[in-house]
């Protein structure tokens, strides 16, 4: 398989910080769901030998969200097929606003199955990337990594699937909606560097502020504007036209 794609209009909303972000200089917390346990274990055994701290573990639907709830990890690596449900019901649960989990931060979906139907409805649920399962353990860590910094990162050839979703849904008809919330000054500009493809590294890199920064910015551009994940936001971004070359 070939390396994962990262999507680069993608920051992930992690937990809280400020222009000197403590948290930043951990290791990202980890949760892996998954109903097969030798590949659960083996998962969680390559990513603390990688040197990421993974918090817990689950085997089915009820138990991801009681252990995210218990741990409130940074990640949660994610199977879609579970014993009692689909892994997207576990991504609702998570990422749906006035979920009890008090979770905050990125699904990475990691699955046998790479049908085009599965990937965009992880993805709009608020799936921030999608890997399949053949990927190599080097290619599994690497995307857990470059998830928890604030990246979208899929499987060749799903980020262009993706992105083409993205863009036939931003030519359509926008909704009516009513008057736009008051997004603060540095809201506003990290909307902007979202629309124009920036990860939240680089993002941060702009600002002269810490990834976790950025991706705090986002959570709460999403939560004023009501949109449920950060496919969405690119989606609303291109569509109000913050990604104009000649926007600030």
């Amino acid at each position: 398989m070939c390396p994962a794609e990262p999507l680069g209009t993608d920051a992930a909303p992690v937990g809280s910080g400020s222009s000197v972000d403590h948290a930043a200089e951990r290791p990202p917390r980890v949760v892996v769901v998954d109903d097969h346990p030798l590949w659960r274990d083996a998962l969680s055994r390559d990513l603390d030998a990688a040197g990421l701290q993974v918090v817990g573990t689950a085997g089915s639907v009820a138990q991801a969200l009681r252990v995210v709830a218990a741990t409130r990890p940074d990640i949660v690596v994610l199977d879609l097929s579970l014993p009692d449900g689909s892994g997207v019901e576990v991504i609702r649960g998570l990422l749906t606003s006035g979920g009890s989990t008090g979770f905050s931060g990125s699904v990475l979906v990691v699955s046998a199955s790479g049908e085009q139907a599965d990937v965009l409805t992880a993805v709009k649920s608020g799936a921030s990337g999608y890997l399949v399962k053949s990927a190599r353990p080097e290619e599994l860590i690497d995307a857990v990594r470059r998830t928890a910094a604030g990246e979208a990162v899929f499987s060749a050839g799903l980020a262009a699937l993706v992105l083409g979703e993205m863009s036939r849904a931003a030519r359509e008809p926008a909704p009516a909606r009513h008057a736009s919330p008051r997004l603060t000054a540095r809201e506003l500009e990290v909307l902007r560097l979202v629309a124009k493809g920036l990860t939240a590294r680089d993002a941060a890199d702009r600002l002269g502020v810490s990834p976790r920064t950025v991706q705090n910015h986002v959570h709460n551009v999403l939560g004023k504007l009501q949109l449920r994940n950060r496919v969405e936001l690119a989606r609303y971004a291109v569509r109000e036209g913050y990604d104009d070359p000649t926007s600030t």
